[in-house]
């Protein structure tokens, strides 16, 4: 299976007291991963999709599964890839590991929207297109 990796450098501001990330950090983390996505692999600046097409990608779903904590200094390697890909809805998948260690798995579904209207329309081709070649197989 195909996917998009990437790296999240955990830095000292993102743990808490006990010196693992706290749990709302992994959500930044992954919505940095997805504009890096957008970016990278897409070839379509998110700032730009936003700003100047007018189209976005709010969170409608999401299911994260904590496996092992991320700690000050790990480098999380982030396997990206898509499980649905529907007519206006993407499910993104977020693998985190640590040197092969599991430490997170998460589920994202987006809407592509017109920000104009907040009404969900059919997902231009040429995103479509780059999301297929990151596709789960049945």
């Amino acid at each position: 299976m195909a996917a998009f990796t990437t790296t999240v450098q955990v830095r000292f501001g993102h743990v808490d007291p006990a010196g693992i990330v706290y749990f709302p950090r992994i959500y930044d983390y992954i919505h940095e991963v997805f504009e890096e996505v957008w970016e990278r692999h897409v070839d379509e600046r998110y700032y730009k999709i936003l700003s100047v097409d007018r189209v976005g990608f709010p969170l409608v779903h999401s299911e994260v599964d904590f496996k092992s904590p991320l700690r000050f200094g790990d480098r999380a390697q982030v396997d990206v890839t898509c499980f649905k890909l529907g007519r206006s809805s993407l499910g993104l998948r977020y693998r985190f590991s640590v040197d092969g260690r599991e430490c997170v798995d998460a589920r994202m579904v987006t809407a592509c929207v017109d920000l104009a209207t907040s009404k969900s329309f059919a997902m231009p081709e040429r995103y479509r297109t780059a999301f297929e070649k990151i596709m789960e197989a049945a």
